[in-house]
């Protein structure tokens, strides 16, 4: 049986207030770890919560409880300081203990119960699929499926899901796209169609519009006067004045309208070919990336059951929808948005907020007790009102919590990475991994707070030294792996390593190096209730730190077998802790290097 040395101090501090104050045993027991060393392996500040009820100096009730503490075996010493912390000095043999329990708990050491198993969705990525991820989509990528973990780490029921804008105009746009690349292949015949500006350009697009008419040939070809019809002509590329925007895109709009009334029931075949290519290739880079999801959810399917029309229905039976200039409107400003929002255009079609609306019922319907929605940090203002149509619709809209995300920025030898490629587009998320890959592009992404600025240096991430910091976690996995390949060959087991006296570890590097692995349940918990599994990497590297200096400073493999066996244990530990850590990031634990 190991043991959990703060279970064991709040049982010690447990019982010296049911001794001084036994009206005030219930009360919760905190206990911290300090910031300097020399203020003791944990401290508590019980003395201070209760000084006021009790009517007491709280440095003279911390004195009176620390003369009521049980003796213990693990504790050399508590003293009282500041204004009233009681702070516990532990033995050796109780910073030890840690190895033990890391051996006999393997890769579920850290684990908490903390969620309670609450169900939590998070949605994150959600990108149109309209196109390749790129390397914004990759660090919200990152970040979702880190705290995903995180949060299944720590005791939360998870959900991961995607949200699938598969209905709407920008998908109407790639189709229309797709479509114009295919009249192409026949302007000689047909006539050209200028290509919009504002129309989808990649050159996944013509290899789209290649598909369809190898399997169809000129099936859906149509003259290009009769695509044209009714459409305002293109203003001049260099203009970008409101006038022009807005003129491009009604020239889009009726080209779209003009597709889907030529082609009929051919418009959807088209579409659902866009739609299943580009989630296919979503699904495949994310797959490749290690990011899952056990829900992929359908923006159709809002509309089809009907969930978009109940969901204005009820906004409209509570008195939060209006009728102005044709269109309908939410009262969002009633929630502390700047102004009100449409929700139903003039020409009948909802738009996204009103299905992201009744997206969001959706998920309160099906039970979820705590929803994270993780967005770009651009959709900064679009919180308040999707908090407000969920208190208009009689919703608790604490249940949601948003997660901003910064872009990141690409820098390669000391200068930022131009972002786009010589087609015209973004750095794709494919191509990032296929040039830095996998384990730093996840490790990386993480490194600072999901809402701070991150500056991604290419460079870094390719290297082999210390300065990387995967390399460096990585090295000290690997480096251990080395150790147990060779101390195997002198007859070592896991049961030895079970049985190691670690009250031989008695340096001050191997207490530093088992104190840092003390803090890995407690470290779980705090990056879950901050959703800040970057918390975990800072952590890893400081583990890593640790090893490697304790590493180059003593001999491991000694001749006294004992010794040996016991450092064996430490070493053991150290790596299913940074193996536990990286799972939690999704990295992977290489056993050479």
């Amino acid at each position: 049986m190991t043991l959990d040395i703060k279970t064991h101090l709040t049982g010690l501090v447990r019982a010296a207030l049911l001794s001084v104050a036994p009206d005030h045993a219930d009360t919760a027991i905190v206990l911290e770890r300090p910031k300097l060393t020399s203020h003791g392996d944990f401290s508590c500040n019980v003395a201070m919560q209760l000084a006021r009820s009790m009517k007491r100096n709280p440095r003279e009730l911390a004195q009176l409880l620390r003369s009521e503490l049980p003796k213990s075996p693990f504790v050399s010493m508590a003293e009282i300081a500041g204004a009233g912390f009681i702070n516990f000095h532990l033995m050796p043999s109780a910073k030890l203990e840690v190895i033990r329990s890391i051996l006999v708990q393997g890769d579920t050491y850290g684990r908490s119960t903390l969620g309670g198993r609450k169900k939590v969705q998070i949605e994150f990525v959600s990108a149109n699929p309209t196109g390749p991820l790129h390397v914004g989509h990759g660090r919200g990528a990152a970040y979702g499926a880190s705290l995903a973990n995180l949060l299944a780490y720590a005791g939360w029921d998870v959900t991961r899901e995607f949200y699938v804008n598969d209905a709407g105009r920008q998908m109407d746009i790639l189709a229309l796209s797709a479509w114009l690349r295919y009249l192409a292949f026949y302007a000689d015949t047909l006539g050209g169609v200028p290509f919009p500006p504002n129309a989808y350009q990649g050159d996944y697009v013509g290899e789209m519009a290649a598909q369809i008419q190898r399997a169809h040939g000129d099936k859906y070809c149509r003259q290009a006067s009769v695509v044209l019809s009714g459409a305002p002509g293109l203003p001049d590329p260099e203009r970008a004045d409101d006038d022009a925007k807005a003129q491009r895109e009604s020239h889009l709009d009726v080209l779209i309208a003009n597709a889907k009334a030529l082609l009929g029931e051919d418009w959807n075949y088209i579409h659902n070919h866009v739609l299943t290519e580009q989630l296919a290739d979503c699904r495949s880079d994310l797959k490749a990336f290690g990011v899952h999801f056990e829900v992929w959810f359908s923006e159709k399917a809002l509309f089809d059951t009907g969930l978009v029309d109940r969901c204005m229905a009820r906004l409209e039976k509570a008195d939060y929808l209006y009728m102005q200039d044709g269109a309908q409107w939410f009262k969002s400003t009633a929630f502390g948005d700047e102004k009100d929002r449409v929700v139903q255009r003039d020409n009948g079609l909802y738009t996204y907020f009103a299905s992201d609306i009744a997206y969001h019922l959706n998920k309160y319907e099906r039970g979820f007790e705590r929803i994270i929605n993780i967005w770009g940090a651009d959709h900064h203002g679009y919180i308040p009102r999707v908090k407000g149509a969920l208190a208009a619709l009689g919703l608790d809209p604490g249940v949601l919590e948003v997660a901003l995300v910064q872009f990141a920025v690409l820098y390669r030898h000391g200068q930022k990475a131009p972002m786009s490629t010589r087609s015209g587009e973004y750095v794709t998320l494919r191509a990032l991994r296929e040039d830095v890959g996998n384990d730093a592009c996840r490790f990386f992404y993480v490194l600072r707070k999901s809402d701070q600025h991150l500056d991604f240096d290419l460079d870094l991430a390719k290297s082999q030294s210390n300065e990387n910091p995967v390399y460096y976690i990585q090295y000290a996995h690997a480096r251990i792996c080395s150790l147990l390949a060779q101390w195997d060959k002198d007859a070592g087991s896991d049961e030895a390593l079970e049985e190691a006296n670690v009250a031989r570890l008695d340096n001050p590097r191997e207490l530093a190096v088992a104190a840092k692995l003390s803090e890995f349940p407690e470290l779980v918990e705090s990056a879950a209730r901050d959703l800040s599994p970057h918390l975990i990497a800072f952590y890893l590297k400081d583990l890593a730190a640790e090893f490697h200096s304790y590493y180059n400073a003593e001999r491991m493999l000694v001749d006294d077998a004992e010794l040996k066996c016991s450092r064996m244990a430490l070493a053991v530990s150290v790596r299913q802790v940074i193996r536990n850590g990286l799972t939690l990031l999704g990295v992977n634990c290489p056993q050479t290097m």
